[in-house]
């Protein structure tokens, strides 16, 4: 008999675990928005609350009590007409005043309010993702987090105090209008309360529509792909030399049915809350009441015609305010879970502490002691046990196969990860001692995956702005020494010109060479101890590739240089080559140490060098 399978886990613990907040943390989720906003914009709140205060009262004089003032003014024998006049002229002017106000305040002083709660809000997120190791970028979960707190953050805030206007507003309308409906018969009650109880099942429903809209982010952020897909040029070619496009209709389609499978899964549960609510509102509720007031009035006499008014124009007022309490106080729920993602992502630790009291690196010796990393979720360490010691003004040549470790290696090096075991220090004392920035200034880095920014050919250099002629004079020499210098100046307005045409229908596209050439600049243009360069030269030609190498090697003649290549030919240059080979260093020395061996590194370099001879020989190429 086959044993049962004690590990199977049970379909119902596999789904995942809805998001409950207990009612303390509710509270202090909405309350960490308001003061938020009342630490960065102080005078809009007091002024919101007054001007939502003062338009309840206003509202609750000119509806179900001013219906009653004139119907039973006009009803009693010789009443004089015009204090109804000046009453409701009154409340026209008071009404006008506050609406001019309103708006001056919406529309002109609170701008520059709204604007810094905002900044402040996206700069706290931005500051804590420059803050955050890369590995964060690579675990989904927290990544999800980041990416709904910047979506939701400025509309929460906002929806947050919005809500507390409509409490106000609800709590002293409902308030007023009770004791008036109480004044003329305490039976009315009633009829009032039905829709508070019903609308408990608003925060079910609210509850569904947070659920729906987890899983609709997914679905939506698949559409958005597919159609980055069609639109943007980094996928143009490919869509047009193959068959992918005709599989991302597929998906598209699919798409499109996850859309309606979601709807299907909620939309019957979410209409018939919605029912619910809305006939306990206009059916018990409204024509209850009214049904009970047109026969007080009509049959029993014991309702005046002005209270009577007052009850078909009132009953449904408190009824929908009590249910749109109810509704909003349930929306608080709603806020804390959108504002619990942003407070656990901005309370997050970084692993990698960046020490602003810290020691100030300069550069010296790097020590890198039997390092090991593992990246979320993987079997095994992506980089184990490396051991090196890299000298001031030493040039480093790492080589070795794709996926062996090489740029992983870099990234602890620049302290983007912080090492799963060992250590590395600089003049014997460790990385996380010194202050986060300094270390990294001492790196000047060009990655393989490099990025250009939608700003000029000198603010990409430079990576910061150009400040002055002697930046500009840096540039154009940095330039000049990648190779890029005759393509800038024929753009129209030289290293002014801006590059992409995201944001400058005037900009320049570069191609990846002349994009390569434009980002190599940043290494000339720098004066860090160290330059660490991630397949420099990939997008070049051999011989674009060996003038760019000459100028490095003469720029770099009392800087640490560490580079990573698959062009062995590169690796003659440097005073020690490692060759890395499943995250271990496989063989250490110089270009001809390892050739002398005779292994791994040596068979590479013969093979390269003689599919090279067969190229140029097919080629027709002579030395």
């Amino acid at each position: 008999m086959k044993k049962r399978d004690k590990t199977k886990k049970n379909p119902k613990q596999d789904k995942k675990k809805e998001p409950k907040l207990k009612l303390g943390r509710i509270i202090s989720n909405n309350l960490y928005m308001l003061r938020i906003m009342h630490e960065t914009a102080p005078w809009y709140m007091p002024v919101d609350f007054v001007l939502t205060l003062a338009f309840s009262v206003t509202e609750f004089f000119s509806g179900a009590f001013m219906l009653k003032v004139i119907v039973d003014g006009l009803e009693e024998e010789g009443a004089s007409a015009g204090w109804l006049f000046f009453f409701v002229a009154l409340l026209f002017v008071i009404h006008l005043l506050l609406n001019v106000f309103q708006n001056y305040f919406f529309n002109v002083l609170s701008i520059p309010m709204t604007s810094r709660i905002n900044m402040k809000l996206k700069k706290q997120m931005f500051e804590k993702m420059r803050a955050v190791e890369l590995s964060c970028y690579e675990d989904p979960a927290f990544y999800e987090k980041y990416v709904k707190a910047m979506a939701e953050s400025s509309n929460r805030a906002f929806g947050v105090l919005y809500n507390f206007e409509g409490l106000m507003n609800q709590l002293f309308s409902l308030v007023a209008n009770a004791i008036l409906l109480c004044s003329i018969d305490p039976f009315l009650m009633i009829f009032a309360i039905i829709p508070f109880f019903m609308g408990f099942l608003g925060k079910k429903r609210n509850k569904l529509g947070f659920d729906e809209n987890n899983e609709r982010s997914k679905i939506v952020w698949h559409g958005d792909y597919i159609k980055r897909c069609f639109y943007l040029t980094d996928y143009s070619k490919e869509m047009r030399l193959s068959h992918m496009d005709e599989k991302l209709l597929q998906d598209f389609q699919q798409n499109h049915k996850d859309f309606a499978k979601l709807k299907k899964k909620y939309g019957l549960r979410v209409a018939l809350l919605e029912y619910l609510i809305q006939f306990s509102h206009e059916v018990l509720t409204v024509l209850g009441a009214s049904l009970y007031a047109v026969y007080a009035a009509t049959v029993k006499g014991t309702l005046s015609l002005g209270d009577c008014v007052v009850v078909l124009n009132s009953i449904g007022s408190v009824a929908g305010y009590l249910r749109n309490i109810v509704d909003t106080v349930t929306k608080f729920h709603d806020h804390a879970l959108y504002i619990d993602n942003l407070r656990t992502f901005l309370a997050y630790e970084p692993k990698i502490n960046p020490h602003p009291d810290g020691l100030v690196a300069k550069g010296g010796v790097v020590c890198v002691d039997h390092v090991s990393y593992r990246y979320l979720g993987a079997e095994k360490d992506a980089v184990s046990d490396i051991s090196m010691t890299i000298h001031p003004g030493e040039k480093i040549a790492l080589v070795g196969q794709n996926g062996s470790g090489k740029s992983t290696f870099v990234k602890l090096l620049l302290h983007l990860y912080q090492p799963t075991e060992g250590s590395i220090s600089m003049d014997g004392r460790a990385a996380d001692d010194y202050e986060l920035r300094s270390w990294r200034a001492c790196f000047e880095t060009v990655f393989q995956d490099y990025r250009t920014f939608a700003l000029s050919v000198g603010e990409n250099v430079l990576l910061r702005p150009m400040r002055n002629e002697e930046d500009r004079a840096r540039v154009t020499e940095a330039l000049r020494l990648s190779g890029a210098l005759e393509r800038v100046e024929k753009m129209p307005h030289g290293i002014d010109t801006v590059l992409t045409r995201e944001f400058d229908d005037k900009g320049v596209v570069l191609s990846g060479g002349e994009a390569q050439k434009v980002v190599l600049a940043r290494v000339f243009a720098g004066n860090s101890p160290y330059v660490i360069l991630d397949e420099p030269s990939s997008a070049l030609d051999p011989v674009a590739e060996y003038r760019v190498f000459e100028n490095i090697m003469n720029r770099c003649e009392d800087r640490g240089l560490i580079f990573i290549s698959h062009r062995l030919s590169s690796a003659v240059l440097a005073d020690r080559v490692y060759l890395f080979d499943e995250g271990r260093i496989l063989e250490s020395g110089s270009h001809e140490e390892l050739m002398r061996l005779g292994g791994k590194y040596a068979e590479m370099f013969h093979k390269q060098a003689e599919n090279y001879v067969e190229i140029s020989d097919g080629e027709g190429v002579t030395a």
